[in-house]
């Protein structure tokens, strides 16, 4: 059975890779970056997408899946819920709306190995990883949720470096140098140099630049042990590049501040990486969760909510196979 399971998912799986891959794919070649929401045009305010119930943010690809949702399907919000969680909320999603497919991955133990543990009195090794594909709607699909769960965060104050922004750096303990004429991480020396805000001609841009540089930080090897070796132009570099790209996103997008292109002339090198491989984006999506992640965890409300906190977004289905998040 375990296998017959494994044989169905790999079609399944194949699938969704190649869908997620060719959507990234055409928006990078019209010139946009899915993970630089275009906010400017957007009726949501800047954010990350979350679950309206538990207010679990999502991660990995998940993010640029309900990103372009948002963007492309005009929502107001970034939270998503289920049709059963907008049910048990007293609401109802409206005939007709079209829901946002997402993914998450999970491990098949068969019985028998389940059972086998109990009796040793160990835990259960393995299993069979498959992904599963399931189905969200925005609130504003919705009809007769309560008022608490659409209300959007209140809007974030501007400053030459943002209060919020300041706070996470520090409690990161990296050592984070401000000056100097360029932007850069020292993986030999375990050090992040940035300008200082007012060299910048938008000082909103040092946000961008400074969380670009510890999403690099991040994959020193004390830490998420990325692979760093690569030098300038190689395929590794460009891997780097881009989960450091996209995770400089994700955080600027937790703490409110308009994520943007930090390296559009990297634009190439990463179609090329994409093109190759159907399941790259996702890794480097992936990877770049883990480091937003390992920086907001810093944080004072680092394992709270959506508006700039750390929250996992793997989730496990319930007693009747569905999911519970």
């Amino acid at each position: 059975m375990a296998q017959r399971l494994a044989a169905r998912s790999r079609p399944e799986r194949a699938n969704l890779y190649q869908d997620i891959t060719d959507r990234i794919i055409a928006d990078l070649e019209a010139g946009r970056v899915p993970w630089v929401q275009p906010w400017g045009t957007a009726n949501a305010g800047v954010g990350m997408p979350h679950n309206a119930i538990s207010n679990r943010r999502y991660s990995g690809i998940n993010v640029l899946t309900l990103w372009h949702a948002v963007a492309s399907r005009g929502f107001s919000s970034h939270a998503f819920l289920t049709f059963r969680q907008a049910a048990a909320l007293g609401g109802t999603v409206r005939r007709g709306e079209r829901g946002v497919g997402i993914i998450y991955t999970h491990r098949f133990v068969p019985t028998a190995e389940r059972q086998r543990a109990d009796q040793e009195g160990r835990a259960t090794a393995g299993g069979i990883p498959f992904l599963k594909h399931f189905t969200v709607f925005s609130v504003d699909q919705c009809d007769g949720l309560p008022e608490h769960i659409c209300q959007p965060a209140p809007p974030i104050p501007e400053g030459l470096i943002l209060p919020q922004a300041d706070e996470l750096i520090a409690a990161t303990g990296a050592d984070f140098r401000i000056g100097g004429p360029s932007a850069y991480y020292s993986p030999a020396q375990d050090y992040v140099a940035v300008p200082r805000p007012d060299d910048f001609h938008d000082p909103i841009n040092w946000h961008r630049t400074a969380f670009h540089e510890l999403g690099h930080w991040t994959g020193h090897k004390t830490r998420l042990d990325r692979d760093q070796t690569g030098r300038f132009g190689s395929k590794e570099y460009g891997r780097e590049e881009l989960v450091a790209e996209m995770a400089g996103a994700f955080v600027c997008a937790a703490l409110g501040i308009v994520p943007s292109v930090r390296h559009a002339d990297y634009i190439g090198s990463w179609l090329e990486i994409i093109r190759e491989d159907n399941r790259a984006i996702l890794r480097a999506a992936s990877a770049a969760s883990k480091a937003a992640d390992f920086i907001l965890s810093h944080g004072r409300t680092s394992d709270l909510d959506a508006n700039g906190a750390r929250n996992d977004e793997q989730v496990e289905p319930d007693e009747t196979g569905r999911l519970a998040a």
